[in-house]
C-alpha cells in the first residue's frame, strides 16, 4: 500500500481498525448496536466508489463480499446492508451492517435513528474476536 493513505478523522474517532486486508483498512463500528464493519481502500484520495482504480476493483469488491460473508457467519443476520454515502467523511468508506429484524432502526437505515452505544470493554474484545474467527473461515 502507499504509504500516503491517511485515515479521515471522523472515522479514527468513530471506529477501532481490526485488520488490513491487501487493499482496505477493515474497522469496526464503535456502535454495539449493530454488527457493523467499514471497509476504507488504503488510496489516498479516492472519494467515490467510481475512483477505485480498474486493477483495485475486483480486489474492493472482493473484499466487500468477505466483510458481507463473515457478518452473515458470524452473526446470521436477517439482511446485510452495503452503502458508501460519504456525505460526513469524504473519504471513500463502504458500510456492512448485519441487520435484525428487533435492532432499533428496523426496517429503515440505521444513520440517525438512535445514538451510538460504545461498546464496553468486554464487549468489544468479544465482537473483535468473532470478526477475527470469521474473517479466517470465508
Amino acid at each position: 500500500m502507499t504509504d500516503d493513505f491517511v485515515l479521515h478523522e471522523r472515522l479514527a474517532a468513530d471506529c477501532i481498525t481490526i485488520d488490513d486486508w491487501p487493499l482496505c483498512r477493515v474497522l469496526l463500528m464503535n456502535d454495539a448496536t449493530y454488527p457493523w464493519l467499514i471497509l476504507v481502500p488504503r488510496r489516498p484520495g479516492l472519494r467515490d466508489f467510481h475512483d477505485v482504480g480498474t486493477e483495485d476493483m475486483p480486489h474492493f469488491t472482493g473484499e466487500i463480499c468477505t466483510a458481507s460473508r463473515a457478518l452473515q457467519a458470524a452473526f446470521s443476520p436477517e439482511k446485510l446492508n452495503v452503502a458508501a454515502l460519504g456525505n460526513m467523511v469524504p473519504q471513500l468508506h463502504l458500510h456492512v451492517i448485519a441487520r435484525f429484524a428487533g435492532d432499533p432502526a428496523w426496517p429503515d437505515p440505521v444513520w440517525g435513528k438512535a445514538p451510538a452505544v460504545p461498546y464496553e470493554p468486554p464487549a468489544l474484545q468479544k465482537r473483535v474476536k468473532a470478526l477475527q474467527a470469521a474473517f479466517k473461515e470465508i
